[in-house]
Formats: C-alpha cells, structure tokens, sequence
C-alpha cells in the first residue's frame, strides 16, 4: 500500500426532496450573482428550474443562464459563458446535469477570474491563482464529476483534463428520481461509465491494496446487481439510488487511496470520442473489452483477480491468462446486456485514424500505468477493439 493524501471537501445532499436545500447552500456559500448552466429544457420539465429561480429571488441573487450544453462539452461554449461571466460579476457556477454540464461549470469557473484563454488549464497545465465554487444538482448518474477534481473539454480534435482540489463541487444535490425520466441508452451508457472509473482504479499494479481491493470489488459487485434490477424495472428507484451514490463513489478519489489508478483506457476512449464524437459510456465499453484482451496476453495477474473474486472463475479450473480472457468476456456480456456497442465496426469507424490518434494520445509520453501504453500498444488495442 503506498502512501497518500485524500481531500474532498464536496458536501453531498442525497435522496427525494434533497432540491430543498439549494437556497440554504447558496446562502452558506454567500454567492451573490450566479451563472447556471445546463442542457435543453428537462430542468424545466422537473421543476429544477423553479427551484433554482425561487431560491436566487429569495436571497437577492443576480442571475444569468445556459441552456447550450451539449455531450463533450467543446472550449467554444466555455469561452463565451466566460467573457458573459466577467460582465455579470458572477461568483457562483451551477451545473444542473451530467458531466457535460459540471465540466463545463467548472472550466468556467476557471476562467472567469482568468485574464488570459480558459484552454491554457487544459493545454499546459496552468495552475489557476482564483478559482470560482461550483454547485451541482445532479440528474444523471453517470460521470461522478459532482464529486470529482477533474474537468474534461474538447477543442476540436483534442480532448483534455484538467485536476485541481479547487473545482471539487461545494455541494452535489443528488435527487435519484430526477434519474428516472432519462432514456434506457443515457442510463445505461452512464452505468457503463461508472463502471468504467471503478475499472481504472482496480488496475493498479500495486499488490498491497487489500482495503481499496475489496472496496471496488464490492462496489462492482453493487453495480452489477443494480443495473439488472434497473433492466428488470426501469421505474426502481431504490436501483436508481444505489447506481447514482455508486457514480459518485468510483469517482471521488476515495477509492485511489493506497494505490496508482491506470486510466490508460480512458485515455484511448478520449481520443476516440474527440474523433468520432462517441458517447463516452459506449466508447468506454470498446476500449474496456478491447484492453483486457491485450492485457490478458502480457499482464493478466490483475484481471485474473478481479474475475475470480466478482465473476467467480475458479483459478483451480483457469490460468491467469484464461481467467483474463474471461474477464474481457463478461464485460462485454455485460455491455451488451445493457445495449450497448462492443466493436468499433458496429460505430462504423474502421482503423484510418488509429495512428493519429494513437500518436496524439501519446503526445506527451506514454498513458496509463497498469501497463504504460506506447502509440504502437494503443494501435494493437484499437485493432482488437474492430
């Protein structure tokens, strides 16, 4: 187990009724002029919006909005809420939504008190002087960027992350009913996300880790069962509830403690998703199939535990290797089961663009750390991902 340092001050407000609160966290947070972003009209339609109007008019707050939002939130958006930003004042970012909407939230809130391009965090790894505080009020579960110290951003072809403890939430109001009107493909491609994070820290080549081991085999466990009771009944909320609290568990940084998280896949998944504009849950889902494949074949120990303590596949019966290989197979029977695309030739992307983006992923070196991956191994997985 190596050391660590784990901080997330980000207050959560969980279960029915947890919009209540919104007026007192604002109050709490002293905001005074608020910018809320999020995407089309479903705020309205919830009765979200209302919410949020009835608490700035309550305490005084200046208030601007938008709705433009879109999945892979791109640097065009952020810098014109930004410029709409400093001529309003604003002090406060709200993301009503997903990962889109608190991603570009919190590019915002970086870039207000910014004097030069929002994409500098991104690009060069600027580290900011001022950060404004961002508040979520969640309605999917998917992300786990309500929690999260991470934002990601497109700007065209580049798809980038930017960490900082500062754009960790100040509050995550997290209702699992306003989960409940999303369509079956958003709910399932953000359970297959939040499996996805829980994936990425699992794979640490660190072989002291029992805690944060049995941790995420346990939260992959509570996963797996919540999602079939989803599919069985898409109107349960209690599943709603345990997928929504498990979003935000694989994703807050609690589960790295003790260990070094890969992450290698999704950088590969960036780069598709940047190319194709994939929806990230169903990229995911390739490049996971894809991966433990390859892994299987040069460094199976990791993926052999996984599958013998949660998919129960016996090593007295299978070899690291075989039990590996089986892994990949009950992802993506899971994936599949959840309706989601398993192969790049089902998306209709061929292998044109696998060294460029291979050769951008790694522009800056090689990815991941479970096995680091030069441009020539994300070539090899993409190809296994046709």
């Amino acid at each position: 187990m190596i050391g660590f340092e784990y901080y997330n001050p980000a207050k959560i407000v969980f279960g029915e009724g947890s919009e209540k609160s919104l007026a007192k966290l604002l109050k709490d947070n002293k905001v005074t002029s608020l910018l809320l972003v999020y995407s089309g009209d479903f705020i309205k339609t919830l009765g979200i919006y209302d919410v949020i109007k009835d608490a700035v008019d309550e305490l005084g707050i200046g208030f601007s909005e938008s709705g433009e939002v879109v999945p892979n939130p791109s640097i065009e958006l952020v810098r014109k809420l930004v410029a709409q930003g400093k001529k309003d004042n604003v002090d406060f970012v709200l993301a009503v939504g997903g990962g889109s909407s608190i991603d570009t939230a919190k590019a915002i809130a970086l870039g207000i008190p910014y004097d030069g391009d929002v994409w500098d965090f991104f690009d060069k790894g600027i580290i900011p002087e001022t950060v404004l505080s961002v508040g979520v009020i969640a309605t999917t579960a998917s992300s786990g960027s309500e929690t999260s110290n991470c934002a990601i951003l497109s700007y065209g072809e580049w798809k980038k992350g930017f960490e900082d403890d500062r754009i960790i939430p100040k509050f995550a109001i997290m209702n699992p009913r306003y989960t409940a009107n999303l369509p079956s493909y958003q709910t399932n491609v953000g359970i297959a996300d939040v499996l996805s994070h829980l994936l990425e820290r699992y794979f640490s080549d660190e072989k002291n880790s029992d805690t944060t081991d049995y941790l995420i085999e346990g939260a992959i466990r509570a996963l797996l069962v919540n999602a079939d009771r989803l599919i069985e009944d898409p109107g349960n909320i209690n599943a709603r509830a345990e997928i929504q609290w498990l979003a935000s568990v694989s994703h807050n940084n609690f589960l790295d403690a003790g260990r070094r998280a890969d992450w290698g896949s999704h950088r590969i998944e960036h780069e598709l998703s940047a190319q194709y504009n994939l929806t990230h849950g169903e990229g995911m889902a390739v490049v996971f199939t894809a991966w433990a494949k390859y892994m299987a074949g040069i460094k199976p120990w990791r993926l052999a535990l996984l599958a013998s303590r949660v998919y129960g596949k016996d090593p007295y019966d299978y070899d690291e290797h075989s039990r590996a290989l089986l892994l990949s197979s009950e992802l993506e029977a899971f994936f599949k089961k959840l309706g989601l695309k398993t192969h790049l030739t089902e998306l209709g992307i061929t292998d044109k663009d696998f060294e460029v983006m291979a050769n951008r992923a790694t522009q800056g070196g090689e990815v991941g750390h479970y096995v680091p991956l030069n441009a020539q191994k994300i070539i090899d997985i993409l190809n296994i991902a046709l």
